[in-house]
């Protein structure tokens, strides 16, 4: 196991599934978000390693954390598409949308119901 001042890795592989532990690099990551109380961290870029043993996962998450402030993003697909349904304006939609927390279809029945 131990050869030249390190652990092949092969070997350690083959030693943690015989213990029953299975792990696995998720592809494709694009971010990964942590939601805190007052901010989020966004790792861009992220690599994350998914580590199974006695049925549950650990996610291990590698990268540079970027800190921003928590809250409501509205983007500007989701303005129009209010719009578009109930034919109100920019401020109306932007407001239906913040009154429910973003969700597009319960702003555009508020609106048409009101």
């Amino acid at each position: 196991m131990f050869g030249r001042g390190g652990f092949d890795p092969k070997k350690v592989q083959k030693m943690m599934k015989q213990m029953g532990v299975e792990t696995e690099e998720l592809s494709d990551v694009q971010e990964v978000i942590i939601k805190l109380s007052d901010k989020e961290l966004v790792i861009p870029d992220a690599q994350v390693q998914v580590t199974e043993m006695k049925g549950q996962k650990t996610y291990q998450v590698m990268g540079e954390a970027e800190e921003r402030e928590s809250g409501l993003e509205i983007s500007e697909e989701d303005i129009e598409m209010v719009i578009d349904q109930t034919e109100v304006d920019k401020e109306t939609a932007r407001e239906a949308l913040e009154n429910t927390e973003g969700d597009i279809a319960q702003a555009i029945l508020n609106l048409k119901e009101s």
